[in-house]
């Protein structure tokens, strides 16, 4: 792996866990019992957030990071600073999927910061999208 060792966050980044940790009790995953809360930071510092939502048929599923980032597009918002996850993991950081990794990149720099936090929020690790997805595919048009 080549994320950066846990560190504690920056108040910027806590507020962001914090309300990564909030909205994952909103999630409905009756299947996997697998909560996930991600929070994105907008470029004007507005923050969003996206829950995981399952499907007893599984492919209309959504994971959190989608979730937040089709929210912030449905408010017109497509700039990105930082974003948080949160699942209920103690031994492992929970990173984005690959689907949500890519729909990222279709939004966000490179270099945008990524908060992979576990239920307690002082320990979280940072990486970004360039570490998660190093050569994504982007369009170009």
């Amino acid at each position: 792996r080549r994320w950066k060792s846990p560190n504690t966050p920056s108040t910027p980044a806590q507020e962001l866990v914090e309300a990564a940790i909030k909205v994952r009790n909103n999630a409905y995953c009756p299947y996997s019992n697998f909560s996930v809360g991600a929070a994105l930071r907008t470029k004007s510092g507005e923050i969003i957030t996206g829950c995981n939502v399952e499907n007893g048929t599984f492919g209309p599923s959504v994971c959190a990071e989608r979730a937040a980032i089709c929210t912030a597009i449905g408010q017109g918002v497509r700039e990105f600073e930082a974003v948080a996850v949160v699942a209920y993991q103690e031994k492992e950081f929970t990173s984005p999927c690959g689907t949500c990794r890519q729909t990222l990149a279709e939004f966000c720099a490179q270099n945008m910061p990524i908060y992979l936090a576990k239920p307690s929020p002082a320990r979280v690790m940072v990486t970004s999208l360039g570490q998660l997805l190093p050569h994504a595919f982007c369009p170009a048009f």
